[in-house]
């Protein structure tokens, strides 16, 4: 084909594939044809007055140059004047050219059709392309002439080609061939040709590319299209994700967002849009749709897996008008509703959006309607948005629900929540539990609903959950009986040591053989919060075997095996602060004694006080080793010293006293860690002076008190302090007391300083440091009366009050 096309018809522009062509007639070009000024074939000859013949545009644009240049009018062929400007039509030239035209297109056309094969050369099919676009934006009646010659479906076979070029060519003469035709539209969207083209989306940063979605966006604009291209695989997540790159050619961002505008007046289009994160769209219809569409699009949006930030977004856009449609009278439009809620309240901020729209009054009305009123399965979403809301940052105790201006922590509320609690099937209890731990985890409500739980009796069946079979339902019962625990600690230690075996439930938890679980976690906190000098809870838990079962899930968890779980840290606070009740009760239970002795307890302890970054465990275990500590003055075997011979008894003079070997310092007898608990066997001490200097004061507090056993009245104190010398602990002990501080801290710190200042040496030291004696003042004016009391007998130490005791004789 090369060499037959007109040289006139300029087909691209001086790129890499761009080219000229000429063209060849089938009739030759008479000269009557060519316009004298343009030198190209008329298509509108018109003759003047002297009955020369031009192209119209052509002599109106010279006749227009003389009058605005002031020349005379004249002929721009023989340059003879004129006296008007007046036209005449020459129709039989213009008939005679279209029909000449139409011979030769003919032709051309033949000729375009038998270039438009794969196996050609790629020039001759480039030219063939060319030369469609040409006719098609030389007049839009030529798209009817390419349609009749059934060259569409020739020019889609051509994006199979292996030549980029002509791929993308070709997407670039299909989108000129379907502009503002929908006939062409139609046929070029036939079988699989949208599939096509949606798989030129893939080609990242290519021209293909671009002409692929300039096409589509063609495309789209006919409505019965919509639908198919919608229907591709793959073609909408694509489109969304060029919408909103960033990295994305600008004219193609531009025709995919609009192209995604034209979709979205087909339904499946906007449901497939949200999926992939162009939500608008559907929020749009369910704002502006009619009842039926609404009802569709909250319907479809009650699946949709929401991001945080989207969910945020939605409450705030469709948050009202989804709380309208859950109190209509339809119970398809209430259950959509209910379900795109319970999607979108499940975080805090959402929640809190909802809350201030007014959901929590319509929820409180379907809870305690009757079962004629809402079925119990919407009762149950209803229940799962309201444990969502409430664990938002609102006033639940200032906003009206009920008809009578109740509140959510109104007595009469959670009396009707605990009686659905009762009365209702094992899902919706669970959601209704998580109303109660949500209510029960900010100290503002807190009171409201302890109020209400004695005032009903209910604690003794929310403790019967505990057994409950499904793990959710156990899970929330756990979790509210632990927020409860601060305030009715003793009513669940109570509860817990009946014989309906809920004691034995916690252990089970506890004890089960897989990595820390939440339930784990909440069912030893639970055990853990409880009151740790209830004796009779502890016996049961003795008789129970859960200390040793606690003591083997430490050891475990200290060695590293379940570490996988995030849920470990509070599980081991909770052991440790569990296995620490056993120290609570050494002087009246022997069993705990053995145990303690058994499992070296003692030395667990003071592993544990390097679990760095757990301050909770290092704090119960100090406080553990003071409870252990405290008991080895009762449990040191004191030699017996032996009596002395006749002599001797006689005559002192004949014997010296017999000197005992391997006795502990501070508690005069047999000490070790393990049978006696003696904080001087082993690295205890070192490690607790090593927390004096912790960020945490609750945790120094607790070192401190540990500390503060090797200075007890009934122990060696000067071999006490001389100890503390040794392992460096005066100076962080005096540190103690010259920080602030709370005041229980200040009462020990003051308590231990004064037990150092009976020893001279560090009385004399400590009498000039103005620091020290500066706190001892302060705790002296300002401490409570027993720190008083201390900081008096401190100061006379170190000489700052004087001693009257010698100056007045008792009476």
């Amino acid at each position: 084909m090369a060499g037959s096309w007109d040289e006139s018809h300029e087909l691209g522009s001086q790129s890499d594939d761009s080219f000229h062509y000429e063209r060849q007639y089938v009739e030759p070009i008479y000269d009557a044809f060519i316009c004298p000024l343009t030198k190209q074939i008329m298509r509108d000859p018109v003759t003047i007055e002297n009955g020369q013949t031009f192209e119209r545009e052509a002599i109106e644009k010279w006749f227009n140059e003389c009058k605005e240049s002031n020349r005379k009018l004249v002929c721009p062929l023989t340059l003879k004047e004129l006296k008007t400007t007046d036209m005449n039509p020459s129709i039989a030239l213009r008939n005679t050219i279209e029909e000449w035209n139409a011979r030769n297109e003919v032709v051309q056309l033949d000729m375009a059709h038998k270039s438009l094969n794969i196996t050609n050369s790629e020039t001759d099919i480039l030219q063939a392309l060319k030369y469609v676009q040409h006719i098609c934006q030389k007049s839009p009646s030529n798209k009817r002439i390419i349609r009749n010659a059934d060259l569409i479906p020739l020019i889609v076979d051509m994006l199979k080609s292996s030549s980029r070029r002509v791929r993308r060519t070709t997407l670039e003469t299909l989108r000129v061939v379907v502009e503002n035709d929908d006939d062409n539209k139609e046929i070029m969207a036939e079988g699989d040709n949208v599939r096509t083209i949606v798989k030129f989306l893939s080609h990242e940063q290519s021209k293909e590319r671009q002409e692929a979605v300039s096409l589509l966006y063609e495309l789209s604009k006919l409505e019965t299209l919509c639908e198919k291209i919608g229907s591709v695989n793959g073609a909408i997540l694509i489109l969304v994700g060029m919408a909103s790159s960033k990295s994305e050619n600008l004219t193609a961002v531009e025709k995919a967002d609009k192209t995604l505008e034209n979709l979205e007046k087909n339904e499946n289009n906007v449901k497939q849009m949200a999926v992939n994160g162009r939500l608008q769209p559907l929020l749009t219809l369910l704002l502006e749709g009619s009842p039926e569409v609404k009802l569709s699009m909250a319907s479809y949006l009650g699946e949709l897996a929401l991001s945080y930030d989207v969910k945020i977004y939605v409450a705030q856009t469709v948050g009202s008008s989804l709380i309208n449609l859950m109190k209509s009278g339809n119970l398809q439009s209430r259950e959509a509703a209910l379900k795109a809620l319970n999607q979108v309240s499940s975080c805090d901020t959402s929640a809190k959006i909802l809350v201030h729209e007014g959901i929590l009054s319509p929820l409180f009305k379907d809870l305690f309607a009757g079962p004629n009123q809402l079925p119990m399965r919407l009762k149950e979403i209803s229940a799962t948005i309201l444990a969502n809301v409430v664990t938002s940052d609102c006033d639940f105790d200032t906003i009206p629900v009920g008809p009578n201006h109740q509140t959510l922590v109104s007595e009469d509320t959670i009396h009707n929540l605990l009686h659905l609690i009762s009365n209702t099937g094992p899902a919706i209890e669970g959601k209704l539990l998580q109303v109660l731990v949500g209510l029960t985890s900010s100290p503002v409500t807190l009171i409201s609903v302890v109020s209400a739980i004695k005032s009903s009796g209910a604690i003794n069946s929310l403790v019967q959950f505990i057994e409950a079979p499904q793990q959710d339902l156990r899970l929330a019962s756990i979790k509210l009986l632990q927020n409860l625990s601060p305030n009715m600690g003793q009513e669940l230690a109570s509860s817990l040591r009946g014989t309906a075996g809920q004691l034995s439930g916690l252990v089970k938890i506890i004890a089960e053989n897989i990595a820390s679980t939440e339930e784990q976690a909440a069912a030893v906190g639970l055990l853990a919060d409880l009151p740790k000098r209830d004796m009779g809870l502890t016996r049961q838990m003795l008789d129970e075997g859960a200390f040793e079962l606690v003591i083997s899930r430490i050891r475990r968890i200290r060695q590293g095996e379940p570490r996988r779980s995030r849920f470990v840290t509070p599980y081991l606070d909770g052991l440790v602060r569990v296995l620490s009740r056993i120290t609570y009760v050494l002087a009246d239970e022997p069993i705990a004694v053995s145990l303690c002795r058994d499992y070296d307890l003692t030395g667990l302890f003071v592993e544990l006080l390097q679990a760095n970054g757990l301050d909770n465990v290092q704090m119960v275990s100090a406080f553990a080793l003071e409870n252990l500590s405290q008991e080895s003055k009762n449990m040191t075997k004191l030699p017996e010293i032996p009596k002395p011979g006749f002599c001797r008894s006689i005559f002192p003079c004949f014997g010296n006293q017999p000197v005992m070997s391997g006795l502990c310092r501070v508690h005069r007898g047999a000490c070790s860690r393990k049978d006696t608990f003696c904080l001087l066997d082993g690295p205890a001490l070192r490690r607790l002076v090593a927390l004096l200097d912790h960020t945490n004061e609750k945790v120094v507090e607790a070192s401190l008190a540990a500390l503060s056993t090797m200075l007890d009245d009934d122990v060696n104190i000067d071999e006490g302090v001389t100890i503390l010398c040794e392992v460096e602990g005066i100076k962080p002990i005096l540190d103690v007391l010259v920080a602030k501080q709370s005041e229980n801290l200040r009462g020990r710190a003051v308590w231990v300083v004064e037990r150092l200042l009976r020893t001279e040496d560090i009385a004399y030291q400590v009498a000039s440091d103005p620091n020290v004696s500066t706190a001892l003042v302060d705790a002296f004016q300002h401490g409570d009366y027993r720190t008083r009391q201390i900081a008096e007998h401190a100061l006379r130490h170190v000489d700052k009050i004087p001693n009257f005791s010698g100056i007045y004789p008792n009476a």
